[in-house]
């Protein structure tokens, strides 16, 4: 059907975010870091990913960015889950790339509706 690339430093949030879009029929690759973000990308180009503003090491913005900029990710949509939910966070986010910005805690169903209508599902 599809997969998402999560990128979640949070344990929780990594499992909401993977059981509803499993359940949404949503394959589920997981990164930890922007670095494993951008590592993973490379050898398993997900249809989607899901990116926290907040990691470890390079900030989500930063990976957004650095994804728009390659020729071979950048057709690749983001949806930022943050914490960081202010209309200024959502500005800068669509600014860095973004294709869309939901701010946690994350409605499930809402999450699952983007990534589908983002991967055309």
């Amino acid at each position: 059907m599809g997969t998402a690339l999560v990128v979640e430093d949070s344990l929780t949030d990594i499992q909401v975010f993977s059981s509803c879009l499993r359940q949404g029929g949503i394959d589920v690759l997981i990164a930890q870091t922007g670095e494993e973000a951008l590592a993973k990308i490379t050898t398993h180009q997900p249809d989607i990913i899901v990116l926290d503003v907040i990691l470890p090491g390079c900030s989500g913005f930063e990976v957004c960015r650095e994804l728009k900029a390659q020729t071979e990710t950048r057709d690749i949509p983001i949806v930022i889950c943050s914490t960081k939910g202010g209309d200024m966070d959502k500005f800068w986010g669509m600014k860095q790339g973004a294709d869309a910005y939901l701010a946690k805690p994350i409605d499930q169903e809402e999450l699952v509706r983007t990534v589908k209508q983002l991967i055309k599902l």
